[in-house]
């Protein structure tokens, strides 16, 4: 397949660009549909003429239906798109770039999307669509998911189909959440993931944060030690890692711990825990549900994080926790290659 795609770009250049392009357009559909023209000219940034052009190619090919809605890929359109996905990443130069961040942070899997999620929100959306191929391909016949909060996972959720295979779901709370906005809540992300996969769930109702006496207390109560058990023996886990002082922000964090995360040069933060560059804990919020020591004996450990801006804190936190598949952006990617 190298070998073609690499005489292809010596003596066709223009028809790997036009794939390229027509991709590009069906990818952008598929995550938006359905959608109008010209919200499709403004985030691809092609001039209407141009993409009028593309449209009635695609549509005479029963790629794609056009109707008062907007555009919607035919059954056709989405089995294309399926099986170019691997050529393309061979032609864009994505799976160089996945088996060079695998090699350089000593990790199994990397999994990289197009785009930079700093500059197109809706890349969030294509890494969401990629960690649930990868989730689906990890089931067993029974699987407990313990799911994280944060806006990245919350696309996740969006991007959530039902399991063809009809396993058993049970999605639960990587951890209490009711600090955060409601939509990127733990326990909302993780009902919500549930109700698209057609599985079940349950829920953590307590604070992100809480002092040690809390913390003790809330702990012995039968049905957070209930939740806490299936926390604990989960199959899978889903989460993503946070810029340090972003997340501390955003958790209105106390003075003097926001000094003492910023004078350790925290970079991450992924559980309640601050890592610096070189990868250690600096920083620890006392919260209910997964620890950092329960990641080592869980099965599938995913971790969805781009945007260039994440680069350091992807690294920072990766150095700790190497049998992490990593769902990213090429944002991220070609920074932490370049690094």
């Amino acid at each position: 397949m190298k070998q073609i795609i690499e005489v292809q770009k010596k003596l066709l250049p223009d028809v790997l660009s036009i794939m390229q392009k027509r991709y590009e357009i069906l990818r952008y559909i598929r995550l938006m549909q359905p959608i109008g023209r010209r919200s499709l000219s403004g985030s691809l940034g092609l001039s209407e003429r141009v993409l009028r052009s593309e449209v009635d190619f695609l549509k005479v090919q029963n790629l794609i239906n056009v109707s008062v809605a907007g555009m919607t890929l035919t059954q056709e359109g989405s089995s294309l798109i399926k099986s170019l996905e691997e050529i393309m990443k061979e032609v864009s130069g994505l799976k160089l770039l996945e088996a060079g961040i695998e090699e350089k942070l000593g990790i199994t899997k990397v999994v990289v999307v197009p785009g930079d999620s700093d500059l197109s929100p809706w890349v969030k959306k294509e890494m969401g669509r990629a960690c649930v191929t990868t989730m689906r391909e990890r089931f067993h016949d029974e699987n407990i998911i313990a799911v994280a909060g944060g806006t990245t996972i919350s696309s996740v959720a969006e991007m959530m189909k039902p399991d063809a295979k009809n396993r058993k779901l049970l999605f639960v709370p990587a951890r209490g959440g009711l600090g955060e906005k409601v939509q990127n809540q733990a326990n909302s992300i993780c009902a919500t993931m549930a109700e698209k996969a057609t599985g079940n769930y349950r829920l953590l109702h307590i604070p992100d944060q809480l002092s040690h006496e809390s913390y003790q207390s809330m702990i012995e109560e039968p049905s957070i030690k209930e939740v806490i058990s299936l926390i604990k023996n989960s199959s899978m886990v889903i989460h993503g890692i946070g810029d340090a002082k972003t997340m501390a922000e955003r958790r209105k964090t106390a003075h003097e711990d926001m000094l003492k995360i910023e004078n350790a040069n925290a970079v991450a933060e992924a559980f309640g825990y601050y890592f610096n560059q070189a990868g250690d804990v600096v920083h620890k919020v006392q919260t209910v549900g997964m620890q950092l020591a329960d990641l080592e004996k869980i099965e599938s450990v995913i971790a969805v994080a781009g945007g260039a801006s994440k680069a350091k804190a992807i690294r920072a936190y990766l150095k700790k926790a190497p049998h992490t598949i990593l769902i990213t952006d090429e944002g991220a990617a070609k920074e932490l290659i370049r690094e």
